[in-house]
């Protein structure tokens, strides 16, 4: 944000303003439109991240707002049609589990074959969201220790496996992954700087972290052109628009819920004698 306030030559207060009306009006979108999705295939997933400062840092920070700390972004993607259903942004909780699939579960037209990882909030969750409408199965990875040589500050556990575990309906075995959704972490991590791992460029505030995803997941369904989809974004592939979608679409969003400003000074208009 202040890369742009520098080059493009405004104040870091008007690249703030214009991040919150597109965080708004594209949250505001997608909470309208992506419904009635019909899916055969959802994987769920959480990453990682954090706003102003690392969890272990909030206590001796210096005015940590509200919010500071871990922040843990859920979404849900249709394997089929890479469209992402639902995201939270929240805790790595039961409660934030519970809401998550609950908006999951009222953004899907038909059953459909769930995977999620095997964090324990999913089972609840999932439960609570679906009943028994769901073919639902986890797939557990299994850590092992990494070898002396690859230990380091942030060396991952390596993984040596996986256990596919069959929770409710009749999940089939072979779609049993989180492959899909993980990939997805990867391009949310390259698309947007706040996810970088060792960087500044990290959220200050979890609101204006909320309001870049909106923003994200705004794009990547309607204005991403998807390789794997023959050259169409996702909610086209999903049925949902019939026609690609630009960011001159998305200011068209932000511009439809900004209130006209009436002129004032020498330029407001006379009425005429």
């Amino acid at each position: 944000m202040r890369s742009i306030s520098r080059v493009v030559g405004v104040s870091i207060n008007t690249v703030t303003k214009l991040l919150v009306g597109a965080g708004e009006a594209c949250a505001t979108y997608h909470d309208g439109h992506v419904r009635d999705v019909k899916a055969d295939r959802v994987q769920c997933d959480e990453i990682w991240s954090f706003a102003y400062a690392k969890q272990k840092n909030v206590e001796v920070a210096k005015a940590a707002p509200d919010g500071a700390g871990d922040v843990w972004t859920w979404t849900a993607l249709d394997a089929g049609h890479k469209l992402i259903v639902s995201w939270l942004v929240g805790s790595r909780d039961a409660e934030d589990a519970n809401a998550f699939m609950l908006d999951v579960a009222d953004r899907l037209a038909n059953r459909v074959q769930l995977t999620t990882d095997g964090h324990k909030a999913y089972l609840e969750a999932v439960e609570g969201a679906f009943g028994a409408d769901v073919d639902y199965a986890q797939l557990v990875k299994l850590y092992g220790t990494a070898p002396e040589a690859a230990r380091g500050r942030y060396s991952p556990a390596v993984c040596v496996g996986a256990r596919k575990q069959d929770v409710n309906g009749k999940p089939k075995r072979e779609h049993v992954s989180t492959s899909y959704v993980e990939r997805q972490n990867l391009t949310m991590r390259m698309s947007m700087r706040r996810f970088t791992r060792l960087t500044n460029a990290f959220s200050k505030k979890v609101e204006n972290h909320c309001h870049a995803l909106a923003l994200y997941f705004v794009w990547y369904n309607f204005c991403r052109q998807h390789k794997s989809l023959g050259g169409v974004s996702p909610a086209m592939a999903a049925g949902m628009i019939d026609t690609l979608r630009d960011m001159e679409w998305i200011v068209g969003l932000i511009d439809a819920r900004t209130p006209k400003q009436s002129l004032r000074g020498p330029h407001k208009k006379r009425a005429p004698k």
